[in-house]
């Protein structure tokens, strides 16, 4: 072998044994959070796909809230939203339940619980937006309905993985979770061999599947043990995460999108602006699980007792409202949109293993791709819900 070459097959092992040895030992909550403040490209700004997805699951959370009116409510009311992230999301789904249950108290004629929530999200996660937000909150949200005094509503942040404990044993009634538990505790081992890509695809080895799932079902069985701790017997949770509607696990359902991201990061690669070692080293740490496998899990964790599951879909272009096309009329619109929704989200893990320096490049070439994509079949985001009962 030319010594120039053998050189730099060496260098190029080296760097991806580097690369590989990082990101295997990387756990998510170092680099899994979502863009801070209130700039272009800031989560708060380019949160709609999560709204969107809020709204569509609000019927089960509020039937959820509806059914444990029947168990009267206790004098102070606990609720914990984990993965709160920040932006005008934050605070929507605790808005709007402790709407209807100032509601159903009205209702019924009985007094009003008061309220304590807690916001988490992990450390890194913009707690300073959402403090300078709840002025505001209270003003607008609580503090009046049809001229009478509302019970008083205290909001703290709890910061810190949701796959350690987070509360005392017992203390809370009520949890909700959206577009956060698909996020896992770290990237699963053994994805050596999943070159080219950055999660399941077609050209994935069956080993690289199993991590995955693997992965999945020992996160979210934590997820629910500890859970199980801290939520009071009776209690109720509510959760959203994406997921696929099939049960193949490299069913375009969650891979095209991700498949688009990784054929930006390789066109960086041929123009010498990333290097090959570093595409091949990195994996999210994601799984959009089939709801047979949700269901398995929480049945064989044994802690909850599985009152509802439904599966949905919205447009990752959540600002398109035609839901008769297959297609975009407006392709490099709805690519920027698309673009900036997973930005907000995906910036700080990325620029983690890339560089800060190449993330513009990278999701002009992700938008384009995307808009291609779009005007030939719209990209659609699955989710389950979920709603149990702790046993």
């Amino acid at each position: 072998m030319n010594a120039g070459i053998a050189e730099t097959t060496y260098a190029n092992k080296s760097i991806l044994q580097k690369a590989r040895a990082q990101l295997s030992t990387m756990e998510a909550k170092n680099v899994l959070h979502m863009n801070a403040g209130i700039g272009e490209t800031s989560y708060a700004n380019n949160s709609i796909l999560q709204k969107t997805i809020i709204q569509k699951a609000w019927p089960v959370l509020e039937d959820t809230l509806n059914d444990m009116y029947n168990q009267n409510f206790p004098k102070c009311f606990q609720i914990a939203d984990l993965g709160c992230s920040s932006g005008p999301n934050t605070l929507l789904v605790i808005s709007q339940s402790i709407n209807t249950i100032q509601g159903l108290c009205q209702r019924n004629d009985c007094k009003t619980p008061e309220f304590q929530v807690y916001l988490n999200d992990l450390p890194d996660n913009d707690f300073n937006t959402i403090f300078k937000s709840l002025p505001k909150f209270y003003e607008e949200k609580l503090k009046k309905r049809k001229g009478e005094e509302l019970s008083p509503c205290f909001v703290s942040g709890t910061p810190g993985s949701f796959y350690g404990r987070l509360f005392p044993s017992r203390s809370l009634h009520f949890i909700h979770s959206s577009s956060s538990v698909h996020w896992l505790s770290k990237v699963p081992e053994r994805l050596d061999n999943n070159k080219g890509n950055i999660y399941l695809a077609n050209t994935s080895p069956s080993h690289v599947v199993e991590a995955y799932l693997n992965q999945f079902q020992s996160d979210f069985s934590t997820f629910l043990s500890l859970r199980a701790e801290e939520i009071v017997p009776g209690g109720r949770m509510v959760l959203t995460f994406r997921c696929r509607s099939i049960a193949d696990p490299t069913s375009k359902d969650c891979r095209c999108l991700w498949e688009l991201l990784a054929e930006s990061l390789l066109d960086m690669v041929a123009e010498g602006l990333i290097d090959e070692a570093k595409v091949d080293s990195f994996n999210l740490p994601f799984h959009a699980p089939y709801k047979d496998e949700v269901k398995a899990i929480i049945h064989k964790e044994g802690s909850f007792t599985l009152d509802k599951l439904e599966v949905f879909e919205v447009d990752w272009d959540a600002s398109d409202k035609d839901d008769d096309k297959h297609f975009v009329f407006d392709k490099y619109r709805s690519g920027k949109l698309v673009a900036s929704c997973i930005r907000a989200a995906m910036e700080p893990i990325l620029a983690s293993h890339f560089g800060d320096t190449v993330i513009d490049k990278l999701f002009a070439r992700f938008a384009h791709h995307v808009a291609e994509n779009q005007s030939v079949d719209k990209l659609k985001c699955f989710n389950i819900v979920v709603s149990l009962t702790k046993k």
